[in-house]
């Protein structure tokens, strides 16, 4: 597929295990085979309990995933508070880049947070990625630090009940 400015996607939380295999070939195309990320560090335990969002094409086509980890899964990223969800693992596909899809996966995500009741999404972003969660209303806090061999941030965004 050739995505272009107009292709359209939606975002659907991930239920059905076509659903979940997509958002994890999506992962290892993106983490595994662009960034070099070595497959045993992508797909933790976390994968089973998490929920996953996953944007498509009309035609489909897997373009973005993203996940959400939550209560006692997301404590070690959040600062053991049990009213933060932890943001992990946002992959757009090459050809979809550009089009909003990462925004939208941000988005879904944090309508997963509101619907389980959580204050406040945290993210650890590759440093590179700044611009892009602080334009979503993200800020960054304490010092970088390495994960995978790549330098991140910790960023936090409050988020308001549905």
């Amino acid at each position: 597929m050739t995505a272009g400015p107009t292709t359209p996607y939606s975002t659907r939380r991930a239920i059905e295990e076509s659903d979940l295999q997509a958002c994890f070939q999506v992962r290892k195309d993106v983490f595994v085979g662009e960034q070099n990320v070595p497959e045993e560090l992508e797909y933790d335990a976390y994968d089973a309990t998490a929920v996953h969002v996953l944007a498509v094409a009309a035609d489909g086509t897997a373009l973005g995933t993203g996940r959400l980890l939550h209560g006692a899964d997301a404590a070690g990223k959040t600062g053991g508070d049990p009213a933060v969800g932890s943001l992990g693992r946002l992959a757009v596909s090459r050809q979809a880049r550009g089009l909003g899809v990462g925004a939208a996966l941000v988005r879904a995500i944090e309508d997963e947070a509101r619907t389980l009741g959580l204050a406040a999404v945290d993210l650890h972003a590759q440093t590179h990625a700044l611009g892009f969660y602080e334009r979503l209303g993200y800020v960054a806090y304490g010092p970088e630090f390495p994960d995978a061999g790549m330098p991140h941030r910790a960023m936090r965004r409050e988020i308001r009940p549905a």
